[in-house]
């Protein structure tokens, strides 16, 4: 190892992709799994209230027994903790009642993920994405007529034309893009539907046909008017908003002069340097920097720790 490679810092897993969930997808297979599971008391319950789950202090979810759960819940087996404690979901819709009544305090995925420890992160993110999918998809796309669920929550059957449905995901680049000619700054944008001084990484979806790395040099392209070299793969981690699996990417400009906000989804796009990403990250700054759970706020902390 050179001196040069032991300065690096070490790779950190994006928040909501530290390993530490057990799946357990070998037990979903069993019929009436979830009914069983929720017939016993030792099974935890994470129970989610729209994009919302309750907590049980700083840092941590709080599980309830199945018998605390009211009925109109659609519910899941997410998989075992390292005690071996079986985890199912209960998911409301945001417009149904409280479903935990109390003084409970409850955090979105947003605000709480990356304080969470990997397995209740894992936990939550994959209530959060199956949730909404059990919630928002109960029809078959195919013919329309409503589906039953099965394998304990992971797939749908159509009693009608015989489809099978599973869970969707839609992958998306995101982008940091460090300068060529100034190693000391990093090109963020701002969203037109954010509020003044927050700014991010760029971002887009996959097109059909289209590889992750082409995604990244024409979503860059499109919002800041960059072209990129250098594209560098980083991480991924889910993003149920509303279904994403976001794939993050470290680049470099091939021209900084040519930086230009697209002006319809982008408002503005800045080359900041590290004493003003600094502050933004410490909070002590005007600018606003993506929230702790995202994995852009990971390529920006990379690319000032050196890891980038």
């Amino acid at each position: 190892m050179t001196a040069h490679e032991d300065q690096v810092p070490p790779i950190v897993p994006p928040p909501l992709a530290r390993p530490g969930l057990d799946r357990a997808g070998e037990e979903r297979a069993e019929d009436g799994l979830v009914d069983r599971l929720r017939a016993d008391a030792a099974t935890r319950v994470l129970v989610l209230h729209g994009d919302a789950a309750p907590l049980a202090g700083a840092g941590r979810l709080l599980f309830v027994p199945p018998g605390e759960v009211p009925e109109g819940a659609e519910w899941a087996f997410l998989g075992r903790t390292t005690g071996r404690h079986a985890v199912l979901t209960a998911v409301f819709a945001r417009e149904a009642a409280q479903p935990l009544p109390g003084p409970r305090e409850w955090g979105s995925l947003r605000a709480v993920g990356g304080e969470l420890t990997a397995e209740d992160a894992g936990l939550f993110v994959a209530a959060l994405s199956l949730g909404r999918w059990l919630l928002d998809a109960p029809f078959c796309p195919f013919c329309g007529t409503r589906t039953t669920v099965h394998n304990a929550g992971w797939a749908r059957h159509c009693p009608n034309c015989g489809r099978e449905h599973f869970p969707r995901t839609d992958p998306a680049v995101i982008v940091a893009v460090a300068s060529a000619q100034h190693p000391d700054r990093l090109l963020l944008g701002s969203n037109a539907m954010w509020g003044a001084n927050r700014f991010s990484c760029f971002a887009g979806f996959v097109e059909a046909g289209e590889s992750l790395e082409a995604a990244v040099s024409r979503e860059v392209r499109e919002e800041s008017g960059i072209d990129v070299v250098d594209v560098r793969y980083r991480g991924s981690q889910a993003w149920p908003y509303p279904r994403s699996l976001m794939v993050g990417f470290h680049a470099t400009a091939a021209d900084d002069d040519t930086a230009l906000a697209d002006g319809e989804e982008i408002v503005e796009v800045r080359w900041f340097d590290r004493s003003e990403i600094a502050a933004g990250l410490a909070g002590t700054g005007d600018l606003l920097l993506p929230g702790p759970a995202s994995i852009a706020r990971q390529l920006i902390s990379d690319w000032l720790g050196g890891a980038s």
